[in-house]
């Protein structure tokens, strides 16, 4: 019987929206995508028997296995832009875990990746760390300003571009929470993926996002990740000018949750792209 790692939650929905959305990931693996951890078992509403992976040092071998089967994840697509994984639990309001991320039933998705990001990922936060105010926290009027040109830019399509070849004209199917830490690499180095996912928060948005979450946090070898991922799935051209423009995603993530240099971060990534 393979070795389980317990993981509690605060609330059974957000139990019930991981075991769900790592599901739907591992639906992929047969296509080539990445491999998911599994989830074991369900020993009450709020805790959930998930895989151990025994984590090690990548070879470059793994992380080029790891970027082109993260092309063939993405290649799976999704429902809608900012729709989350089938099975994910409906109260009426559609957030994970205590930042608050906001998905999208599919009935009401955006028609296109720019919308989406504006309002579900830029203007959402920028509105609730607003609200929370506090010198560490908090934006003026001249950052509300800022972040809304970034938004307006992102709507319209000025700052758009195309998904990863293989993904085509599409949402892509992220994993959603890619920093570092989510990346196994099993040590006996026999994965044919290269690595293994844990805690994702999956939904349906533009492959490059995922790409530059892996840059935020620094992953091992990530020139040959990125490398074999553009082998594999080729990524559309000035895709490296875009990278601070998707990471505004988890910036401001982390503004509204810890606040710090992460809202002096935030608002430099902004001023790029405004």
């Amino acid at each position: 019987m393979a070795e389980t790692h317990q993981k509690t939650f605060t609330d059974p929905h957000e139990a019930a929206a991981e075991a769900a959305g790592l599901a739907w990931l591992a639906d992929a693996e047969p296509t080539g995508g990445t491999r998911i951890a599994r989830v074991l078992g369900r020993p009450s509403a709020t805790v959930l028997d998930l895989e151990r992976i025994d984590d090690g040092s990548p070879t470059a071998a793994q992380v080029e296995r790891f970027g082109r089967s993260l092309a063939h994840t993405h290649a799976a697509g999704a429902d809608g832009w900012g729709t989350p994984s089938p099975g994910f639990p409906t109260d009426g309001v559609l957030r994970m875990g205590r930042s608050g991320t906001p998905f999208v039933a599919a009935a009401e998705a955006p028609a296109t990746w720019g919308e989406f990001f504006a309002e579900y990922r830029i203007r959402d936060f920028v509105r609730r760390i607003v609200d929370r105010g506090g010198p560490d926290h908090g934006f003026g009027p001249d950052e509300v300003a800022l972040f809304e040109r970034v938004a307006d830019r992102v709507q319209d399509g000025t700052l758009g571009s195309p998904q990863p070849a293989l993904v085509g004209d599409r949402p892509a199917r992220l994993h959603g929470d890619l920093w570092a830490g989510n990346v196994l690499w099993p040590g006996d180095h026999s994965e044919p993926t290269g690595a293994v996912l844990i805690d994702a928060n999956p939904h349906g948005g533009h492959a490059e996002t995922d790409l530059a979450l892996l840059a935020l946090f620094g992953l091992p070898r990530l020139e040959t990740v990125l490398s074999g991922y553009d082998a594999e799935s080729r990524l559309a051209d000035g895709w490296q000018e875009r990278v601070e423009l998707h990471q505004l995603a988890p910036l401001l993530l982390h503004v509204f949750l810890f606040g710090g240099s992460y809202r002096g971060a935030a608002v430099r990534a902004a001023r790029r792209y405004a």
